[in-house]
């Protein structure tokens, strides 16, 4: 059999990682968009059309040259830049099981090295700033009962995003204790704890639905009673957090994402006290490591909270509350300062 580079692109996306990997949908086009990124590169760089390029012309130091074109070009960022590699990467792999004769450049590829990161801890909500959010819908409402549940069991289990859009009513259990089955990356499934609150309030939405003579079984449905997909339940979050915005200061001017709402569960439940291998479970994490950020996060606002209390019998005195400016005073103090510089 000719392995031809599209045929070879095509089994990789249709068969491979589905079915070999078990991908999820958004790895896969994440992975599609880098090979669209690296087909369009090639055809640029050898002036041919993509059903003329051939296997032979990726090579370590062809990967090197458009990875760094990625960088130069289209400004990535080392995360970014290390995904692409990822995506990269597994394709070499996949294409030295079929031809051989490319195992020697599979193994010079898999040896770039990704690009160092800066490490951030990840953002977060407090529990006021949730509890604003979670606030914001009007639950006598069909829309705002299905709102208020969506926010509250993005909390309560601290769910990706395509978790609970993929969510169906029979993958709740509302007897006590009551229960939501979630599957997560590479159909892995996972059982998460309810809170009596949050079984009540998804129990309220059901209500309302089966009064408008709404059958679906899928949990979570849009204006036109069509399962919501994970951009939709983005903008319903983004618009939650803005509202809520008014009522807590604290939100101006930040983005509400759903996975704002999974750092905030985690965050929350290390400072709760839980173990950090209960949080890993909780959050589907197939890493320990990536559950400990939490921890160092957690660590960091201890320690500046311990900064604002001095020791017993120190001589430094406690930190004392800032006053804040009225806005329109800030405002005529910016303006009597740059009056005082161009003077």
């Amino acid at each position: 059999m000719t392995f031809t580079f599209s045929r070879l692109v095509t089994r990789f996306f249709t068969s491979y990682l589905p079915a070999e990997r078990g991908l999820s949908e958004n790895t896969i086009a994440s992975y599609s968009d880098c090979m669209r990124l690296l087909v369009e590169y090639l055809c640029k760089r050898f002036c041919l059309q993509p059903e003329h390029l051939e296997t032979e012309m990726l090579t370590c130091e062809l990967v090197v040259e458009f990875l760094n074109h990625l960088e130069k070009d289209r400004v990535n960022g080392p995360d970014t830049r290390n995904q692409r590699l990822a995506a990269i990467k597994a394709f070499f792999h996949f294409l030295a099981r079929a031809i051989p004769e490319l195992m020697h450049a599979n193994e010079r590829i898999q040896a770039i090295r990704p690009k160092k990161t800066d490490h951030l801890p990840p953002p977060s909500l407090t529990v006021a700033e949730v509890t604003a959010i979670i606030a914001t819908p009007d639950p006598s409402t069909l829309l705002g009962a299905r709102d208020k549940a969506l926010l509250q069991i993005l909390y309560n289990t601290g769910a990706r995003v395509q978790e609970i859009a993929d969510l169906s009513i029979s993958d709740l259990r509302f007897d006590t204790p009551a229960i939501v089955t979630l599957t997560g990356k590479g159909r892995k499934t996972r059982t998460v704890p309810l809170w009596e609150e949050t079984a009540k309030i998804i129990s309220h939405y059901l209500q309302l639905r089966k009064q408008s003579a709404i059958h679906s079984n899928h949990l979570f449905l849009n204006v036109i009673l069509k399962p919501m997909t994970r951009f939709g339940i983005g903008r319903r979050i983004e618009k939650h957090g803005e509202s809520a915005a008014a009522q807590c200061p604290s939100l101006r001017n930040r983005r509400t994402t759903p996975h704002l709402f999974r750092h905030a569960c985690a965050l929350h439940l290390i400072e709760s006290g839980n173990d950090i291998t209960i949080v890993k479970d909780w959050l589907g994490h197939a890493d320990l490591k990536t559950t400990s950020h939490y921890v160092e996060v957690s660590i960091e606002r201890k320690r500046k909270a311990l900064e604002k209390m001095p020791a017993p019998g120190s001589s430094t005195t406690p930190e004392e509350p800032k006053w804040k400016e009225p806005a329109l005073m800030a405002l005529l103090s910016r303006l009597s300062r740059k009056a005082r510089y161009v003077a």
